[in-house]
């Protein structure tokens, strides 16, 4: 009931602020700077702060955007919560898959602070603008991003490498598009990483090559590239891989990836170079193993992957 009597408060208030709007500036009304939304969002207003705060999650405390789910009885939960609840939280009734489409509208004309507020953005913004602008926020938290040893340091995407400098003295830069990166004794037990950062295009990148056990006792390495920065800005960049032995080379193209990925997420999209013991020994030269790394600006957004033995 407070979910449908806010719907029509809102809605009441954009019909009466548009109506008022149209007879002192003519049938095109007045609009905000986004396409669609009405000017009852262009600032925080007590309502629209008031209206946000029933968007929280009860199980995540994070706001709810459409889709928009509730239980039988009207209680809302987000969508990324949802699958893993069977009763809801609030009144544990059985959940089911109903969508509050009135909520649902309700949504596009209120202003949600980003989720970074607590860091210090100020920035507010309608839905569908909340998650690009979140993802390139200057006050997000970043970890550290270093698979060498646990490292609890969180920071702004600006002092990553002043971090990686200072607290990962251990990690080698290298400057220009197309380097060697060379990982000694690849012959140690058990899980190992080795880092290297490689400098050009004004940007940093990290390279990754780690070995990890398989669950059936056997070993797999896997390379990989990642941006400092965004996701976004990962996609403008390509890279390449090349081993070389005796025979035939190992190939392998993609877009790099950004530091803001799981540590297990390239690998599990297959979205990496990824071989097994036996074909690292036969590149490998006294326990060495070289890649050479190229850096690229990327032809096109759409992700290109290309590996191939020559």
């Amino acid at each position: 009931m407070l979910n449908a009597f806010f719907c029509r408060q809102v809605l009441c208030a954009r019909d009466g602020n548009m109506s008022t709007n149209n007879k002192r500036r003519g049938r095109s009304g007045s609009r905000s700077s986004v396409t669609g939304v009405p000017a009852l969002v262009k600032a925080p207003t007590a309502m629209s702060a008031a209206l946000a705060s029933l968007f929280e999650c009860t199980v995540c405390f994070d706001f709810i955007l459409p889709p928009i789910l509730q239980c039988a009885s009207g209680h809302l939960v987000c969508s990324s919560c949802r699958p893993k609840l069977s009763c809801c939280p609030s009144c544990r009734r059985r959940l089911g898959y109903i969508r509050n489409l009135a909520m649902e509208k309700v949504a596009r004309y209120i202003m949600f602070p980003c989720k970074h507020s607590n860091t210090g953005c100020t920035a507010t913004l309608v839905y569908t603008e909340k998650a690009e602008h979140e993802e390139a926020c200057k006050f997000r938290k970043y970890s550290c991003p270093c698979p060498e040893a646990p490292c609890k340091w969180q920071g702004g995407l600006d002092q990553v490498m002043p971090h990686l400098t200072m607290s990962h003295k251990s990690i080698e830069t290298l400057q220009g598009e197309k380097i060697v990166f060379v990982a000694t004794d690849i012959n140690l037990p058990g899980t190992v990483d080795w880092v290297m950062m490689q400098s050009c295009f004004n940007r940093h990148f990290m390279l990754v090559l780690g070995k990890q056990e398989e669950f059936d006792g056997h070993q797999q390495f896997f390379a990989k590239v990642l941006l400092i920065g965004t996701r976004k800005e990962a996609e403008n960049f390509a890279y390449r891989l090349e081993l070389k032995g005796h025979h035939r080379p190992l190939i392998w193209e993609a877009i790099s990836r950004s530091i803001d990925e799981k540590d297990d997420e390239a690998l599990l999209n297959s979205d990496c170079l990824v071989f097994d013991t036996s074909l690292a020994q036969q590149f490998a030269d006294n326990g060495n193993l070289r890649i050479n790394v190229t850096i690229s600006i990327a032809l096109s957004k759409n992700r290109h992957i290309h590996a191939s033995k020559k």
